[in-house]
């Protein structure tokens, strides 16, 4: 939804353009490689779901740090996985960043949880597949494309805003 990246454009902590910088996006990589590892040691199953989904966006986080794009809200973030980055991520993989976030949530913020130990399952196996989805984009794009990247979601941006 166009309009829904407009919103975060607009506001504080929401979608920024900075200068693209591979030295963060390694090491967001390296955060998200952590977080896997913590996923895999920890055996609370808060914890697990906290851990997933932190490898799962700090992966995705690396690659918006190659191309340039501050987004400090989460929402916001997979907002541009869908609309943005929709030729590197199936509506699958984005449903799955958006589920382990609301997850994410609601284990770490509430007592009783309707997240299933079968989600917590899913995470373990789709997370270390994600982690090297996003390092092969990160690897694989050039500055040309980065640069189209960063051009695309201006006119997303605009094109939000400017609809009734």
């Amino acid at each position: 939804m166009k309009d829904k990246l407009a919103w975060c454009a607009g506001i504080k902590n929401g979608i920024k353009l900075v200068e693209p910088n591979d030295n963060l996006a390694s090491a967001y990589q390296i955060k998200a490689e952590e977080a896997l590892e913590a996923m895999h040691s920890v055996s609370s199953f808060d914890w697990k779901i906290s851990t997933g989904y932190y490898s799962l966006y700090f992966s995705l986080y690396s690659l918006l740090m190659k191309i340039g794009i501050k987004s400090e809200n989460h929402s916001c973030t997979i907002e541009i996985m869908r609309n943005l980055l929709n030729e590197y991520f199936t509506p699958d993989e984005c449903d799955l960043l958006d589920t382990a976030r609301r997850a994410r949530v609601e284990t770490q913020y509430y007592v009783t949880t309707t997240v299933s130990e079968e989600f917590s399952a899913t995470l373990s196996k789709r997370v270390p597949r994600f982690l090297v989805t996003c390092k092969s984009v990160v690897n694989g794009l050039d500055e040309k494309q980065v640069q189209e990247l960063r051009k695309t979601l201006m006119i997303l941006i605009d094109e939000g805003r400017n609809q009734p």
